[in-house]
């Protein structure tokens, strides 16, 4: 079978010492959900996991296609009704462990993991490692089976990151799980916080290839989450319901050094734990920590801000992948911004949360701010006009504190965001669902967001302390707040969703600008005389 992984409702026979595998056919409606619930169970003890009756769906997006269907209870491992398998031994190049018998397995540590060459990068003695787990720094450890090219599995520790990531191997090299862990308040133990898998269909297929179907599961430490199923791979459409999982599968308990398992030993057709071997490295020297090639693996980031400041400077070209030349002009200044609280807030006006309070809170000194836009003027066809035409578009809005550009830019989380728990180029921000952001006084926080609701929903005619904007910028109301001298002006984003709000801060860190792209960040592009962007700026 294509898959390494055995789907719940195959039969195993033992005669003796040897294993045949009896697997369904391929295409069977349950094997693909079975097989992705090996996601999560990648611990001693835990596949075939336990099955659950999970209930229709709780997650629903409009762009999906959605099948909205009670999960079938998984069939146990057992015998097969009549015709629903064909008798085939495995055609995955593993050895299946009989009574008896252990399979050796060569652990090995590294500093790092090249995903590129699927190799170690500056392998580490276990002592090494030992010091640089004790230390939460970054180390990888590799299992390896005798005679078998690629590895069983590859596990990168970075316990300053609070993260553990495992890759799982399949015989060809191509990786088919990702299981990224993470290290909350109690140290004992480990969510496992996002996994993938990939069900490759055949050998031919190439790793990560977009008809790949996958499942993708999506854990929190309050007990939400989602599970996600792409059985066309990407673009195919999907169904999204809810992981139904209980808290010790959500969980697993975090192994001293060196007591860490064959996680997917299962996962490879081992019916028994392997022997692990401590592989032998010399000592060398090591390499400075920064000297780690780009194409190795790191703990996941968040989404990284870009060349925020470049948007604001004239002459910089940029392409936004449509056009492939734009050029920034000048930032055109919409107006004011008074914020007498010293707590600016940034959020989506058309949602109101539980607590009634805005999504993000940046302080600032008290005062009356510039609000801005920063533009790009860019060609095209025009078809309609059948011509050339030249327009201006907006990329970002920014609150402006002070003239001079940022150092460096972060970006704001709320009251329940936890960097901890962020996976790669994961955002946080306010959301929306009328294409519509703010910047307001958060101290007054109440009464503007009532007067934007009386005038643009309730349209209230004549009303005091709201104004519509109509100069053909990104900003469309304002009101203010009598008491408190608070102002509120919302501005227009090219769509629904969530948006990242990205806070610049001067070197000593005060905060000199606040911005929020309305659209996706450019690409730079070089300057005329070939010189890098970044470096000109």
């Amino acid at each position: 079978m294509d898959s390494p992984v055995l789907p719940l409702g195959a039969a195993v026979i033992e005669v003796d010492s040897l294993s045949i595998w009896l697997d369904r056919d391929p295409d069977d409606e349950d094997d693909i959900e079975v097989e992705g619930d090996a996601i999560v169970a990648l611990s001693p003890g835990d596949y075939p996991p336990r099955t659950h009756d999970v209930g229709d769906g709780e997650g629903r997006e409009a762009h999906d296609v959605l099948r909205h269907r009670s999960r079938p209870t998984a069939r146990p491992v057992g015998p097969l009704s009549q015709g629903a398998a064909t008798l085939q031994l495995s055609t995955e190049p593993r050895r299946v462990v009989g009574r008896g018998a252990a399979m050796v397995v060569e652990v090995g540590y590294a500093r790092a993991w090249d995903l590129e060459a699927c190799a170690p990068w500056w392998p580490i003695s276990a002592a090494r490692a030992r010091e640089r787990d004790a230390a939460g720094l970054p180390y990888v450890a590799v299992y390896r089976e005798p005679g078998r090219e690629a590895p069983l599995e590859v596990r990168l520790v970075s316990w300053r990151d609070h993260y553990v990531g495992l890759w799982v191997y399949d015989a060809l090299g191509r990786r088919t799980y990702d299981l990224d862990m993470r290290l909350l308040d109690d140290p004992s133990r480990l969510l496992r916080r996002y996994s993938v898998g990939w069900y490759y269909t055949g050998p031919g297929m190439a790793e990560f290839d977009k008809t790949c179907p996958r499942i993708t599961v999506d854990l929190y430490p309050d007990g939400k989450g989602r599970r996600t199923e792409e059985r066309q791979g990407q673009g195919g459409g999907s169904s999204i319901t809810s992981p139904g999982l209980r808290d010790d599968e959500r969980w697993m308990d975090r192994p001293a050094f060196g007591e860490w398992p064959l996680l997917s030993a299962q996962v490879h057709g081992l019916s028994e734990p392997p022997a692990l071997e401590t592989a032998e490295v010399a000592e060398a020297a090591e390499p400075g920590e920064g000297d780690t090639p780009a194409t190795c693996w790191r703990p996941p980031r968040p989404a990284q801000p870009g060349p925020i400041n470049e948007l604001f400077r004239p002459g910089v070209r940029v392409t936004d992948g449509h056009h492939p030349e734009m050029t920034v002009v000048e930032p055109r200044r919409v107006g004011t911004l008074r914020v007498p609280s010293g707590l600016l807030a940034v959020s989506g006006p058309d949602i109101r949360h539980g607590d009634g309070l805005p999504c993000i809170t940046v302080p600032v000194r008290p005062g009356e701010y510039v609000l801005d836009e920063a533009r790009t003027r860019f060609s095209y066809h025009c078809e309609w006009r059948d011509a050339e035409v030249t327009t201006t578009e907006a990329t970002a809005v920014r609150l402006l504190v002070h003239e001079a550009p940022a150092a460096t830019w972060e970006m704001a989380l709320g009251p329940d965001d936890d960097p901890r728990l962020f996976i790669e180029q994961q955002i946080a921000g306010f959301d929306t669902d009328g294409a519509t952001g703010c910047f307001a006084d958060a101290g007054a926080w109440e009464p503007l967001i009532a007067l934007f609701e009386r005038g643009l929903i309730q349209g209230e005619s004549d009303l005091e302390g709201y104004e519509d904007i109509d100069d053909g910028s990104m900003f469309m109301q304002r009101t203010r707040d009598e008491a408190s001298g608070g102002e509120l002006t919302a501005f227009a984003t090219t769509g629904d969703g969530t948006y990242p709000v990205w806070v610049g801060r001067s070197e000593d860190g005060e905060v000199v600008g606040v911005v929020v792209l309305v659209e996706g960040m450019p690409e730079l592009l070089p300057e005329q005389d070939g010189t890098p962007t970044h470096a000109a700026a």
